[in-house]
């Protein structure tokens, strides 16, 4: 049976549009495992205010992580599978609470959440800190097409959309925020999103 290319693109260009990333996707996303979300936000936050810290799983089967252990002076990467000894045994050398890694690290994995680090930024030449996930989307994945990642910001405070839900700079400036160039789109007040090619 000969297709005309007409059809052939037609079919196409609606196979590739059913894989394309849903708008709806981070916020059921976040409406499953807010509790979870929440909670990791948290542990995350007493861990890294006591002592600065970064975690990446660098595998699809979220065995591998990479823990960015910074100091006054130095950063130090280190590549562990998560059942390591010497894991453990870092940390406690560089002075975190091992347990509390730990289960960080096993509520991300939960939840398949491969990054979380955080971010200063400024407004009114007031510093503020947010938090970043980043969540594998297994709907984006498009044979022959690099995988996408939802990047996820958890601010302190509510922040200030405009009407299609853009993240912006302030409430009476409606300048578009760029947080590492770029564009969040509003969950919830405190929390946004964005599609990137890479997870950190």
């Amino acid at each position: 049976m000969y297709l005309k290319p007409t059809i052939i693109i037609s079919c196409l260009l609606c196979i590739l549009s059913s894989c394309s990333p849903s708008r709806n996707f981070p916020a059921r996303y976040y409406e499953q495992f807010e509790k979870e979300l929440t909670s990791i936000e948290r542990l995350y936050g007493g861990i890294h205010s006591a002592k600065p810290l970064s975690a990446a799983f660098t595998d699809k089967e979220f065995n591998n992580i990479s823990l960015e252990i910074k100091t006054d002076s130095l950063r130090y990467v280190y590549e562990f599978n998560i059942q390591d000894t010497a894991m453990k045994d870092s940390l406690y050398k560089y002075g975190y609470d091992t347990s509390a890694v730990l289960q960080l690290l096993l509520k991300m994995k939960q939840i398949k959440c491969t990054w979380i680090n955080t971010l200063d930024y400024y407004v009114d030449r007031q510093k503020k800190l947010l938090t970043f996930m980043s969540i594998r989307n297994k709907a984006l994945r498009v044979p022959f097409a690099p995988e996408k990642y939802f990047i996820l910001t958890f601010y302190e405070q509510p922040q200030y959309y405009d009407a299609d839900g853009i993240l912006l700079d302030k409430r009476n400036v409606r300048r578009i925020r760029r947080v590492n160039n770029e564009i969040f789109h509003r969950i919830t007040d405190k929390v946004c999103y964005t599609l990137s090619a890479k997870f950190r």
